[in-house]
């Protein structure tokens, strides 16, 4: 019996060392200089993505503290009170004192969680004093972007998957970026507040990019509101975060960060190719009314007039 309770006290001290190591492993990863993004949660590029990336470990830290603590005091309740060492079990119904104490405390946690993220709340909501504003709609299964105010303004499209098909069958091998790339990726210029105007066309969906510290439902008939402020170029994907259909993993979210003077050259060629295609439009319907007989131009004409 003697040679058991030893087992079962080595036992309970590896599983409370390895709670220990649990908890010390999220500060090892917040302070290491070189975070493992495959494993962890992506390098935060944003203000409000750090404070949300901190506050993650913080609360979990937390939670491995309690599970430690319950759990350990459950264990050692079990050790050292056990029927072979002649206890008998306590003959109460109540304890008023411990039942206060189990209710108050975890009240008190969950207070103090609340005061301590809702800065990090309130700071998501304040769009304010934005220098560029862009409005983001999910369709199944693609994103619409378009350019509401400031540089860029009127500029407008649709940004859908590249991922090659045979890669998503296992005929091809996958990339790094399987599932990740798109044609036209939503580009912004690196420290300046973007706020995103956020709904949908069909369905639910989430427009989600964890570097950014942003993730926002777009909800048909409703317009929600995020920003961001990225602090470094390079490009930032995410995923749709809401399941949307059939097709729900096949709509990721790439931005791309520039500098300002190429942010702006984008924008230059962006406004330059929109000028052309209306134009373009233009010289395709003349040179069809060249072609067309003149009877039938004098047809069309009189139709418009009528439908006026």
């Amino acid at each position: 019996m003697l040679s058991i309770g030893k087992k079962m006290f080595c036992s309970i001290k590896r599983v409370l060392g390895y709670g220990l190591v649990l908890m010390t492993t999220p500060l090892t990863a917040l302070f290491a200089n070189d975070l493992n993004t495959k494993y962890n949660l992506r390098e935060p590029v944003t203000a409000l993505a750090r404070d949300l990336y901190f506050m993650h470990y913080v609360l979990m830290g937390v939670c491995l503290i309690i599970f430690v603590l319950v759990f350990g005091v459950m264990f050692y309740s079990i050790y050292a009170h056990r029927k072979s060492k002649g206890y008998q079990p306590a003959d109460f119904s109540d304890n008023h004192t411990v039942e206060i104490l189990w209710t108050l405390i975890p009240f008190l946690i969950v207070v103090g969680i609340g005061v301590y993220a809702t800065p990090a709340v309130m700071a998501q909501k304040d769009t304010s004093n934005a220098e560029l504003t862009i409005k983001v709609t999910g369709y199944q299964w693609k994103w619409g972007y378009e350019y509401l105010k400031g540089e860029g303004e009127g500029i407008k499209f649709l940004s859908t998957l590249t991922t090659p098909y045979e890669q998503r069958v296992n005929i091809a091998p996958k990339t790094n970026n399987y599932l990740l790339e798109v044609d036209n990726p939503l580009v912004v210029p690196v420290d300046k507040k973007v706020r995103v105007v956020i709904t949908a066309n069909d369905v639910i969906h989430a427009w989600s990019v964890p570097a950014l510290g942003v993730k926002q439902d777009s909800i048909p008939g409703f317009v929600r509101d995020s920003w961001f402020k990225a602090e470094k170029t390079g490009t930032y994907v995410g995923q749709c975060s809401e399941l949307c259909g059939k097709d729900h993993a096949f709509m990721p979210i790439a931005v791309k960060v520039l500098s300002a003077e190429d942010y702006s050259i984008w924008v230059d060629g962006q406004q330059a190719s929109f000028e052309q295609k209306p134009n373009k439009k233009v010289a395709e319907g003349k040179q069809k009314n060249k072609s067309m007989p003149a009877e039938s131009i004098s047809a069309v004409a009189f139709s418009q007039e009528e439908t006026k």
